[in-house]
Order: C-alpha cells, then structure tokens, then sequence
C-alpha cells in the first residue's frame, strides 16, 4: 500500500476512529487501526477502521491520493501522536512493506511496526446489518434524521444515564422510535430525562439501548447538522451511517446493545402536580451555580423557597465550617401554594445546560416528591428531591 494523504483530514480522521479503539486488550488487533487504500471510478479512497469488539467505527477519506491499493494494521496511539506531531507538513505519505508501516513527511521517516491486516475482526457494514444474512436476520426498523437532531436528543439525554451501575440496562439510553416518533430517555434512578423529535418517515414500532460510549462517538461525529443519518436496528446491534446514502457513508458507526430491560420510565414520570413555576432558563441557572458554591459532599443540596405572593424564589444553601448563600430570584409566573423543596445543584445545572428554550417550567408537588422539569413540548426531566434536615 502506498498512498499519499492531506494531513489535516488524515488526523480528524484517526482522532475519531482511535475513540472507539481499546486502550489495552488481550488481542493487540483491538488496540490497532486498520487502514484500507483503494482506487474506483469515483476516486481514490482511504478508510480507517477501529473497534473494541462493542463498538466499531470506519471513517472514509476522499482527498487522498492512491498509489497502490492494500492495507495494514497499526497500533492506534502511536498513529495519532505521530500525525499529530507533524504539524507543519499539509500531506503525509503512506506505504507499507509486509507488517511494517511508513509514515514520511519532508524531513521525518517513522516506522511502525504492526500486525497483519488480515487479523483485524470483520466490521459489518450498514447493508449487511441492515438486510440481514444467513447467520442474521434483517433490522427490526431502519429510518433515517438529520445529524443535528440526533446529537440534540443525545445531548438531552446522554448527561442522565448512570456510570457503572449494576443495573446493567441504566448504563446506556433507551431508544424508541413510535412512528414518525423518536424519543430517547436516560436515567440513573434519581433523575431522568426524555427528548423527543418527529422524523419523516412512519415505520413498525421499535426499541434498544444505546450504550453511552456509542452515543459519545456519535456526537463527535456530527459535523454538519443537516447531513443525513441512516438508522438500523436489529436484534443485538444499532448501525448509524453518515453521509447521503447508507451504501457510501463518510462514516459508519456500529454497536452492541445494551442487554437487559428498561424500566418502566412512564410510571416514573409524576403526574397531577399543582405547583407550576415559570422560570428564565439562564436567570435559574446562575441562581443554583452560585448557590451551589457553598457546597460540599455533606450537604450537597440547595434549599428552593417558593412564594407565590410575590412570585419569588429564595435559594439557600450551607456549608459547615465553610458558610452560606441566599440568592433571590424574581420568578416570571406562579401558580400553586408556597413549598420548600431541596434539589442537587449539579442535576439542575446539568439540564439547564442542553435545554436551548429561554424559559422553563418547573412542576411541583410536595417537599419529598419529585420535581418535573419541562422545556418546549419535547423535553422533560424527572429529579429526585434531597433531604435537607
């Protein structure tokens, strides 16, 4: 293999395969990129491939010159860090002879060692998965959005969902496509958040879980919002690919799902609550980031104080031996009895974060129940209250 790369789309390139590549691995396959030079009618290609065995992710670069198909295999760190240091070149060369890799810039020669390309796990491709084969059976539903709404619904979703929990299934996103309805919901048992959008087309009723290292790489491949995303689902994996047409995407990602049953996030979701509080989003948000600051693990809540008499709210919070806060906020509409409720600062900051409407409604019910947190007509977020006696 030989070919001839501009340096700038080779390292984009490599950044976003290498997140999906095992950091250590029994298989050193697994902590390799796979490189693949080849010549068409419509042009010379490269394409990178990566996988940890869960996820895997082939990127396609067309500014390349191809000077003799073939491919190797290469550890994926050492790639990135030597692109990445030849900063001052605009295109890298290169070529391999048996398990050995050159990369050559004007006045730099490195050598890798690597491993033979024909080692690196078989990545199914999105038509495979997507009209099944002998060992597999067709996707469940295929269905197609615009790559900025998909990073929206991740975004509004992905920051709930919990970190190593023994409940396996938690640990990644429900994804549920109703129709022309797609929704995705996260949750880490003391709160939750939902988003949902209309996609274009109707189709047979479906849902997996995504898991979080999936739904990550999917945002860092977002680069223009209304660039197309094919959607595949089958019965154990989700395939997403980038680009106009499935069949020739800039860039596929496929993933395992997350086994294990959701739980039931509608009977979560409270209902028949009296107390409706109307805020400005960024008003609220500087309100609970200062008085979070006189914080700490012991008393990691702020107090809320709503008065309906003259629409205010009184945050407070305490900090032994370190002080306290009060800060006071004008609330833009009320409607219920006066209550006193506490909340973890950092579950409110990080919904205000991704909801992009300017005001926000809060729903309340009493002290030791849950608050429900809405934005628009598609976005709602369930968080438990804390105990502050």
């Amino acid at each position: 293999m030989k070919v001839i790369c501009e340096r700038a789309a080779l390292l984009e390139a490599v950044n976003q395969v290498s997140g999906v590549v095992a950091s250590r691995s029994p298989r050193p396959q697994l902590t390799c990129i796979k490189l693949s030079a080849s010549k068409s009618a419509e042009g010379d290609e490269l394409v990178l491939s990566g996988t940890d065995a869960e996820i895997a992710l082939t990127v396609r670069i067309g500014r390349v010159d191809v000077v003799e198909e073939g491919s190797s295999l290469v550890l994926a760190d050492k790639l990135r860090q030597i692109v990445s240091a030849e900063d001052n070149e605009n295109t890298l060369t290169i070529e391999t002879n048996a398990d050995m890799t050159h990369i050559k810039g004007e006045d730099a020669h490195f050598t890798l060692h690597g491993f033979d390309p024909s080692d690196f796990p078989v990545i199914a491709d999105y038509k495979t998965l997507a009209e099944g084969s002998a060992a597999a059976s067709p996707a469940k539903t295929m269905y197609s959005t615009d790559a900025g709404i998909l990073d929206s619904l991740i975004a509004r979703t992905l920051f709930a969902a919990a970190r190593e929990n023994s409940r396996y299934a938690i640990n990644g996103v429900l994804m549920v496509r109703d129709g022309k309805k797609l929704e995705m919901v996260a949750t880490d048992g003391r709160r939750l958040a939902k988003s949902a959008v209309s996609i274009a087309t109707s189709g047979d009723a479906a849902q997996c879980i995504i898991p979080s290292k999936a739904l990550s790489m999917l945002q860092k491949l977002t680069a223009d919002e209304n660039e197309p995303v094919h959607i595949a689902i089958t019965d154990n994996q989700a395939v997403f690919a980038f680009g106009d047409e499935p069949t020739d995407s800039r860039a596929v990602l496929t993933t395992n799902l997350v086994e294990g049953t959701f739980p039931p996030y509608e009977d979560v979701i409270p209902r028949d609550l009296d107390i409706k509080v109307t805020f400005n989003r960024d008003t609220l948000a500087s309100a609970v980031r200062r008085a979070a600051l006189l914080t700490n693990e012991e008393s990691r809540g702020v107090r809320m104080a709503f008065t309906g008499g003259d629409k205010s709210l009184m945050l407070s919070s305490r900090a032994p031996e370190m002080g306290e806060a009060t800060i006071n906020v004008d609330l833009a509409d009320y409607d219920g009895a006066d209550i006193e409720i506490g909340f973890n600062p950092a579950f409110i900051t990080d919904a205000l974060k991704v909801i992009n409407d300017p005001q926000i409604m809060i729903e309340l019910k009493a002290p030791n129940k849950p608050g429900l947190f809405k934005a628009g007509n598609d976005f709602l977020y369930v968080v438990m209250p804390v105990n502050l006696s």
